[in-house]
């Protein structure tokens, strides 16, 4: 297999399981019912569909060019790291609040 077509099926490797991860984690969370409630209360489904999907891509492009930019400056190990404190950070204030209420 040449080094072209290795690098393509890579890339194409990469944006499926980009987008079954995000696909499934999207999936029934708040953006996804405040986006059915929009459309069942609007007289415009559509326009709710196209202000969701431009906010979607606005966000994805943000987590993109940040990622890059990080990327660019810290290493890989450092942004796992990171990552994985303030995912931890989160969960601990998510089980506080559960406990305390």
């Amino acid at each position: 297999m040449s080094q072209d077509r290795q690098e393509r099926w890579q890339g194409f490797g990469v944006f499926c399981s980009t987008f079954v991860t995000i696909f499934l984690a999207e999936l029934g969370d708040k953006t996804q019912v405040t986006t059915l409630l929009m459309s069942a209360e609007s007289q415009s489904p559509w326009m709710v569909f196209a202000g969701a999907a431009l906010a979607l891509i606005t966000t994805s492009l943000l987590g993109v060019l940040v990622g890059r930019w990080l990327a660019n400056r810290l290493s890989p190990k450092s942004l796992e790291t990171a990552a994985g404190a303030a995912l931890l950070l989160v969960s601990v204030s998510l089980l506080w609040d559960v406990v305390h209420f």
